[in-house]
C-alpha cells in the first residue's frame, strides 16, 4: 500500500514539474523590440552629370539613396550613367529646356513652338544615351515650365514613356504641378536648392533646412549638383542626419 501511494506521489509530483516547465515560459512576457520610427524622409537630387567623371570617386563614398540627373549627348553622359547605375544611385534624364534668360543651351534644347513631333524626336535621341533613366527633370527651362502649351507636350511625351516628372521649380511662376494632376503622371517637385553658393557652410545650412522641413512636413526634396564641395558636405551631413532618424529615399520613392 505504502509502495503504492509512494508510485502515485512521484507521478503526481512528475506532473507538476512538466506543467510548470510548460506554463513559466508563457507567463514571461516577451521583450517587443521597438522599431525606430523615421523623424521624416529626404529625397536629395544631384543635377548636372555628364559634364566630367572628376567626382564619382567622391560619390562612391556615399552609402545612402541619391538621386543623379544626367544630361543627354555630352562626352561623359553615357560613361556617368553607367557608374552611376553600378553604384546603386537612381537615374533621370535631365531633359535641357529653355529658359527665359540668355545662356548657351544644350544640344537638342526643347524650346517654346516646338510641336509634339520634334519634342518626341528629343526624347527618343536623349533616352538612347541614359536608358536606365525612371524620370525626368528640367534642366534650366523657365520659360517652358511657365507655359502650360509646351509644359504638357513634355508631360505627354513623359508619361508615354512612364517616365515621373520632376520640377527643378526654377520659377515660382511654374505651371507643372497643377498640370500634373491634371495630365496623371507622376510628379515631384523642388523643396531646397542646396548649393546656389559653393562653400561648405552655406551648403551645410541649406541641409539644415531641408532637414527641418522633413521633419514638419514628413518629406523634403532638395536639388545639388555635381560639385566636390556639395557631394563633400553631403558625405558628411547624410550620415550624421541617418543618425539622427532621418530617411534617405530615391525620389520615384516620393514622386506622386
Amino acid at each position: 500500500m505504502k509502495n503504492k501511494t509512494f508510485v502515485i506521489l512521484g507521478v503526481s509530483l512528475l506532473l507538476l514539474v512538466f506543467i510548470a516547465i510548460i506554463l513559466i515560459p508563457l507567463s514571461k512576457k516577451t521583450p517587443i523590440k521597438k522599431v525606430p520610427l523615421s523623424r521624416g524622409r529626404i529625397a536629395i537630387v544631384i543635377d548636372d552629370w555628364g559634364y566630367s567623371l572628376n567626382n564619382l570617386p567622391i560619390i562612391e563614398q556615399i552609402k545612402l539613396p541619391l538621386t543623379c540627373a544626367i544630361l543627354p549627348g555630352l562626352k561623359n553622359s553615357n560613361s556617368v550613367m553607367q557608374e552611376l547605375n553600378r553604384l546603386g544611385f537612381e537615374i533621370i534624364l535631365h531633359l535641357p529646356m529653355e529658359p527665359k534668360e540668355k545662356y548657351n543651351l544644350e544640344k537638342n534644347t526643347i524650346t517654346l513652338g516646338m510641336d509634339a513631333e520634334a519634342i518626341d524626336k528629343i526624347f527618343a535621341k536623349d533616352l538612347s544615351s541614359i536608358t536606365f533613366a525612371k524620370g525626368i527633370s528640367n534642366h534650366m527651362g523657365s520659360r517652358i515650365t511657365e507655359n502650360i502649351k509646351a509644359s504638357s507636350l513634355v508631360m505627354e511625351e513623359a508619361k508615354k514613356r512612364k517616365l515621373y516628372f520632376f520640377d527643378s521649380f526654377v520659377t515660382n511662376q511654374s505651371v507643372c504641378p497643377a498640370l500634373a494632376k491634371k495630365i496623371k503622371i507622376r510628379f515631384a517637385k523642388r523643396d531646397v536648392f542646396l548649393d546656389n553658393q559653393n562653400d561648405p557652410e552655406y551648403i551645410k545650412g541649406q541641409l539644415i533646412k531641408l532637414k527641418n522641413l522633413a521633419k514638419k512636413r514628413g518629406i523634403a526634396i532638395g536639388i545639388g549638383h555635381d560639385r566636390k564641395n556639395t557631394l563633400l558636405v553631403l558625405k558628411e551631413m547624410m550620415f550624421l542626419f541617418k543618425q539622427e532618424g532621418y530617411e534617405f529615399v530615391f525620389l520615384s520613392q516620393v514622386e506622386r
